[in-house]
């Protein structure tokens, strides 16, 4: 039995097509999800423009934003049963004797593997996933929502455990996409003042900040940044998908602030460093996320503390992959969620 997957098939830009391909067979440690829905990540859009900075085992399939039903288990796996409702984490491979791994931290495993580009992932009907990386929706949270809890949890992990922000804080999110939307909405649970910065072609997405509480401002965010006592904001978080942010943030930020890098930019930087010394600031990179990160981020969807429905634009069917990339890809809605067919 065959089933139509989104397909990355090489490193040449565009290398994106619908692809029929094979159930998966599992191991005694994995169970087959049947994938009710997957989000489209901006990293889905760079492997497709073919813009991105780490490596693919091409032909892959794309997807790692994903839930649904368990439908076979492996041997081993006693924890859970068919039928049940799950999300699931990303790092597919892990090497769990890794002093990474050992300390909770497998995401920053140098070996560890994502769905989507180290093995194949869920924009597909069927995919194999190690029964380690589940955790169980409750069934008061749409799988539509449920999806977002991996955008949710890397907004989680670069907000609340990566930056020190204290409510009454002033915190400007750099980048209105997915995950500057979604640290917004963090920030704005940790108790900050917020405000989101984009360009001119953002402002559709600066409105669905907007109904996070958060200020919507595009272009120089300095009058912003240095209202209250001129010296700048508490923390910037830097979620666009380009170095040269970077510059902007040491502009905004305030003498013994924070900036938490979370967008990914292969670009050289080509400007001074010195401003971060002068100004004592703590530059912090954050990176995914890991298994209690997850567990919040389940409890705050489920219980509306998080409302994820603002940002997705659509649900397309999965043969429909193309227009839902370029709607995203465009800037056109925040997060397009796809539906296997």
């Amino acid at each position: 039995m065959k089933n139509a997957a989104v397909v990355n098939y090489s490193i040449e830009k565009g290398s994106v097509e619908i692809r029929e391909i094979e159930k998966p067979i599992i191991g005694e440690d994995d169970i087959l999800l049947e994938v009710a829905n997957v989000g489209v990540c901006g990293s889905d859009l760079h492997q497709w423009t073919s813009d991105h900075s780490w490596p693919v085992n091409y032909p892959v399939v794309l997807g790692h934003e994903f839930g649904g039903n368990i439908v076979e288990l492996g041997k081993n796996v006693k924890t859970w049963k068919e039928g049940d409702r799950v999300v699931s984490e990303t790092a597919a491979i892990i090497n769990p004797f890794s002093p990474m791994s050992r300390q909770g931290l497998y995401n920053l495993d140098p070996s560890r593997k994502g769905f989507g580009y180290g093995v194949n992932g869920a924009m597909t009907r069927f995919v194999k996933v190690p029964a380690r990386c589940l955790h169980a929706v409750p069934d008061n949270l749409s799988f539509e929502q449920a999806c977002l809890t991996e955008p949710s949890s890397v907004a989680y992990n670069s907000v609340v455990v990566n930056s020190n922000i204290k409510p009454g804080d002033r915190v400007i999110v750099l980048g209105p996409g997915t995950i500057g939307i979604l640290c917004a909405a963090m920030a704005r649970l940790c108790g900050a003042q917020v405000a989101v910065v984009g360009l001119e072609s953002d402002r559709s997405r600066l409105e669905i900040a907007k109904q996070y509480g958060c200020e919507g401002i595009i272009g120089d965010a300095s009058e912003w940044a240095f209202r209250q006592d001129g010296l700048g904001a508490d923390t910037i978080i830097d979620a666009a998908g380009a170095s040269i942010t970077l510059k902007m943030a040491l502009d905004l930020v305030r003498p013994n602030g924070q900036i938490t890098k979370v967008g990914w930019g292969p670009q050289p930087l080509g400007f001074s460093l010195d401003q971060l010394v002068q100004k004592n600031v703590r530059l912090q990179g954050s990176f995914s996320h890991n298994w209690p990160i997850w567990e919040k981020v389940i409890t705050l969807m489920s219980s509306n503390q998080l409302d994820v429905k603002p940002i997705i634009g659509g649900v397309w069917a999965i043969t429909d992959w193309k227009e839902a990339f370029e709607q995203m890809h465009s800037g056109k809605v925040v997060k397009s969620v796809l539906k296997p067919v």
